[in-house]
Formats: C-alpha cells, sequence, structure tokens
C-alpha cells in the first residue's frame, strides 16, 4: 500500500473515528491527522460490565489527541457511547455543523469477550451485539445523510477475521463481526450511485489492550496459571501462516489508509483483510 506518511491529501476533510482512545482506532485517527484530516475522535471512556478487561479511559482518549497534536494534526474529542443511537447522530450532526460535512467515517469501536454457545448469557449476548453491530449501524446511519448530501464520503468499518469465520468460545463476537460486514456490503450497494464508498477491515489478532490482557491470554493458555505475554506469544505464532503473533495496530491503519483516500475511490463493498495469511485458508 502507498505510505501517506508525508502527504497532506486529506487536508480540508473531516473524518470521524470511534473507538480512538487506544489501539486500532488511536492508529487510524493518528495515520488521518497525518494526512491533514481534521479528526472527530470519540470512545466510550467508561468501564464496561462485559468485556473482560479494562476498557479505555478519559486520560487514553486525551492521549491519542495529545498524539495527534504532536504531529501537528487537528482533533477534537468526544465521548460516546455507539449503543445510544440519539447521542451518536446527535454527534454526528454537531460534526457536520462544526465542520461543514462529514467526509469520512471509521468505526473502530467494540469489544471482545468470551464463552462456550451454553454459558453465554443474554446481557453478554445483547451487549456484544449492541456494541459492535448496533453501534457501528447507529454510526453509518448518523453519517450517511450528511455523505449523500455532498455526494462524496468514505465509510470503513472494522470487523474482524472472527467475521469471516466461526470462532469457538467467541460465537457472539463472531456473530457480531460477521453482521458487520453484510451491513457495510448493504450499504455500498445503497449508496454505489452517490459518491459514498462503504468497505469492511478484517484483522487478526492486534497488539492492543484488547487482545494483551489476562482474560484473553486465559483463553488461548487455559493450561496455564496466570500466563503473561511471553507465554501465549509462540501460540499466537502457530495460529498464523506466517507464524508472527499479532500484527501492529499501524498495519491496520494502512488498510485504512487505502481505503479513505485516492486509491479507494473505486473499492466499494469489499473486505480488506490483514489477516497474517488466515485468508489462503478461507474459500
Amino acid at each position: 500500500m502507498p505510505d501517506h506518511a508525508d502527504h497532506r491529501d486529506l487536508v480540508g476533510r473531516t473524518a470521524i473515528v470511534t473507538g480512538a482512545a487506544r489501539g486500532q482506532g488511536r492508529a487510524i485517527a493518528r495515520a488521518l491527522a497525518r494526512r491533514g484530516a481534521t479528526t472527530w475522535i470519540a470512545d466510550l471512556c467508561a468501564p464496561g460490565d462485559t468485556a473482560p478487561y479494562p476498557l479505555a479511559t478519559t486520560d487514553d482518549l486525551a492521549e491519542t489527541a495529545r498524539l495527534i497534536e504532536r504531529d501537528g494534526g487537528n482533533c477534537h474529542t468526544a465521548t460516546l457511547d455507539v449503543r445510544d443511537s440519539a447521542h451518536v447522530t446527535a454527534f454526528a450532526d454537531t460534526v457536520a455543523e462544526s465542520s461543514g460535512g462529514i467526509d469520512i467515517l471509521v468505526t473502530c469501536a467494540g469489544i471482545v469477550g468470551f464463552a462456550p454457545i451454553a454459558e453465554l448469557s443474554d446481557h453478554m449476548w445483547a451487549d456484544m451485539l449492541a456494541t459492535n453491530l448496533t453501534g457501528t449501524f447507529h454510526c453509518v446511519r448518523a453519517v450517511l445523510p450528511h455523505m449523500s448530501a455532498s455526494e462524496a464520503g468514505r465509510i470503513v468499518a472494522i470487523s474482524s477475521m472472527s467475521g469471516r469465520q466461526g470462532t469457538a468460545n467467541l460465537a457472539h463476537y463472531s456473530a457480531s463481526k460477521w453482521g458487520v460486514i453484510g451491513l457495510i456490503k448493504s450499504v455500498a450497494l445503497e449508496y454505489a450511485e452517490r459518491g459514498v464508498t462503504a468497505n469492511v477491515v478484517c484483522p487478526t489478532n492486534v497488539d492492543t489492550p484488547m487482545l494483551h490482557n489476562p482474560a484473553l491470554y486465559s483463553l488461548f493458555a487455559p493450561d496455564l496459571d496466570n500466563p503473561a505475554r511471553e507465554d501465549v506469544e509462540d501460540r499466537y505464532a502457530r495460529m498464523s501462516p506466517m507464524r508472527i503473533p499479532w500484527s501492529p495496530p499501524e498495519a491496520i491503519a494502512d488498510a485504512v489508509d487505502h481505503l479513505v483516500g485516492e486509491s479507494g475511490r473505486y473499492v466499494t463493498g469489499s473486505v480488506l483483510d490483514v489477516g497474517l495469511g488466515a485468508t489462503a485458508r478461507m474459500p
């Protein structure tokens, strides 16, 4: 993919990135800001009751903003619960009114959790779908009127390689991420003639706090007591045909970079896998 590090091809564009307080969202927001986009970075910044690890905080969101500003970029921060339809719509309307429109949306807000299907509670299922799938729907629906009015826009939803296949002990996560793909492909068809593209990026394991925490380590190393990063690295690597345990979040930002600029002008309804070779095992 082209290196946009020294390019300012998004000057004058307005981008929203959800889940931007850390991890993939932070890397994506920084990449868009380096290209000149004014970024509106949003995250829940509150504890969750179904994710088995600490969620991002207001300090994390402030750090993303600090890094963007240190890079010479321009950003605005907001706390946002993507599960709240009215909150999301009001946020998008505020961005459009303040900026004169919305050019780019990247939906990165999401959670992960695990349990065998028979042990999934209604609340665990509902919260996963509400955050990962319905939250994506809320964000996409909120920006589409603004993009349609200007007959231009780039939407990129972050799904997962678990959205491309079934995943043991992650049924609700896999279902939510699979649903994101169907949603975005449908958006692409509806808006194909209106200048709006809609695509999906499916990451594999990524070097972020969502992956690196005791709960997720225990899922892949159930035979170990209190497994640490070094204990699971080889196990993660064996899952990858490239024998790389996890990709850096910047690799996901590179994929988004491709889709939001001129290089993605003729791409819509597509799924771009960043899977460390896992795609080679799929039909």
